[in-house]
């Protein structure tokens, strides 16, 4: 079984330190390369080309997302061997669109639990994007509100450029019909509410959402309640 490669930008020693113990606790991941800087971290980037970079968005020369804009334009029109892994201390919805926007794979709070960090770098490693359940909310909200910019932004953006499959399955979608519950378990999903919250707005036991979850995510063809919810309004099932 290949290793994960991974590479570490991030100019708080400690921080970086820290990430990198808690990722060679698995024996799948490998950290090939680290810097402190933008400058000397693409210089890193572009000789080991690992798998996933994983960079501060508060670097000292230049920010991460310039950084991000950087790697992803050096592929010559092809796509970047490189993955990146946003991790940040900023929410706003500012810098969220803005990392999605320079080519950001994912996003990730640093006050992430190591168990969610790992599932992010698979996540991430296996071509889709991973957005951290606290900012989740706010690339929904710019899905609703300007769905056509949100495009590049959303979570399902790599199955676009990536799986020729891709249109097939958004037919397939749409023309799915989902339950009336399912349909409101759904809308609750993209309002961003934990199953505790669906069931007692709907009255229902958490194992029967966990049901209707897991249905929901099956008919969506979504490999998580965020990718399930995007995809959801984009086809238009909820609003």
């Amino acid at each position: 079984m290949s290793k994960i490669r991974i590479a570490l930008i991030e100019d708080h020693d400690l921080t970086r330190v820290g990430i990198r113990t808690a990722l060679l606790q698995r024996e799948e991941i490998e950290v090939v390369g680290e810097a402190a800087n933008a400058t000397e971290g693409l210089r890193m980037l572009k000789k080991v080309q690992p798998d996933i970079a994983i960079i501060d968005i508060g670097l000292p020369d230049k920010d991460g997302i310039e950084l991000t804009k950087e790697l992803k334009s050096t592929s010559d029109g092809e796509d970047s061997p490189t993955k990146v892994l946003i991790l940040t201390l900023r929410d706003h919805k500012e810098a969220v669109l803005a990392a999605f926007a320079a080519g950001a794979d994912s996003y990730c709070m640093k006050d992430i639990k190591f168990d969610n960090l790992l599932e992010a770098v698979r996540v991430t490693y296996n071509g889709n994007a991973w957005i951290d359940p606290a900012i989740a909310r706010i690339v929904l909200q710019q899905a609703q509100q300007n769905p056509r910019s949100a495009e590049g932004v959303l979570a399902d953006q790599t199955n676009q450029t990536q799986n020729p499959d891709f249109g097939e399955n958004q037919e397939f979608i749409d023309s799915y019909t989902l339950t009336e519950r399912e349909l409101e378990v759904l809308q609750l999903i993209v309002e961003g509410c934990s199953n505790a919250v669906i069931a007692e707005r709907l009255y229902i036991t958490v194992g029967t959402v966990k049901t209707h979850v897991r249905n929901i995510l099956n008919k969506l063809c979504a490999d998580d309640r965020t990718q399930a919810a995007v995809r959801a309004l984009r086809s238009g099932l909820v609003g």
